[in-house]
C-alpha cells in the first residue's frame, strides 16, 4: 500500500511539474506572433531520408553528428520515423524510432510524434521547398527546430534565404547548430 501511494505522489507530482512547464511555455511563447505552418503538405511526397542540416541545440542531440531522420507511412495512416546520428567520441550510430499521426488534416503540417509512450509532441512544418527539397520542423513552442535536406548539403543562396524565414518567424539563427 505504500508503494502505491508512493507512485500515487510522484503521478501527481509530474503532472503538476508538467503543467506548470507548459503554462510558462505558452506565456514566454505568447509575446511573438503565433507560428505560420506552410499551407499544404503532400505525406506521400514527405516520405523518405533527409540529411540534418541544422538544428536547435536540444539535450536529445547531445553529442551527435550526420543526422538523418527517415519517414514512412503507415497502413493504418500513421507515420513512423527513424531519427540517426553518429556519436561524435565513438563512432557509434545512435537511432530513435517514433511514431506520429496529423492533428490537421486540412494542411497535414501540424503533426504528434511519440518516441517513448506515454510522452508526445507537436510538430509544426513551417517551411519547405516547393519539390520537397527541403523542410523546416518546429516546435510550437519555437524550443525546437530542425533544417531537414533531401541532400546533405543546400547552396548558400537556398540556405540564406531559408535562414531569413526563420528569422521571421521569431528565431535566432545564430543558435542554430550546424
Amino acid at each position: 500500500m505504500e508503494q502505491l501511494l508512493c507512485k500515487f505522489k510522484f503521478l501527481a507530482a509530474a503532472i503538476i511539474i508538467s503543467f506548470s512547464i507548459t503554462h510558462q511555455t505558452v506565456e514566454a511563447s505568447s509575446t511573438l506572433p503565433p507560428l505560420q505552418t506552410v499551407e499544404s503538405v503532400d505525406l506521400s511526397r514527405y516520405v523518405g531520408l533527409w540529411y540534418e542540416l541544422a538544428h536547435l541545440p536540444n539535450r536529445f542531440q547531445e553529442g551527435c553528428q550526420d543526422g538523418t531522420a527517415t519517414f514512412s507511412l503507415r497502413k493504418d495512416g500513421e507515420i513512423d520515423v527513424l531519427n540517426s546520428c553518429r556519436d561524435k567520441l565513438d563512432g557509434k550510430m545512435h537511432h530513435a524510432d517514433g511514431r506520429g499521426w496529423v492533428i490537421d488534416t486540412s494542411s497535414n503540417a501540424r503533426l504528434k510524434f511519440s518516441f517513448f509512450w506515454p510522452f508526445r509532441n507537436e510538430y509544426l512544418i513551417i517551411d519547405q521547398g516547393k519539390d520537397y527539397e527541403y523542410s523546416v520542423i518546429c516546435t510550437p513552442d519555437r524550443k525546437r527546430l530542425w533544417l531537414i535536406s533531401r541532400t546533405p548539403v543546400l547552396s548558400s543562396e537556398v540556405f540564406e534565404m531559408i535562414m531569413r524565414r526563420i528569422e521571421n518567424q521569431g528565431f535566432n539563427r545564430n543558435s542554430l547548430i550546424r
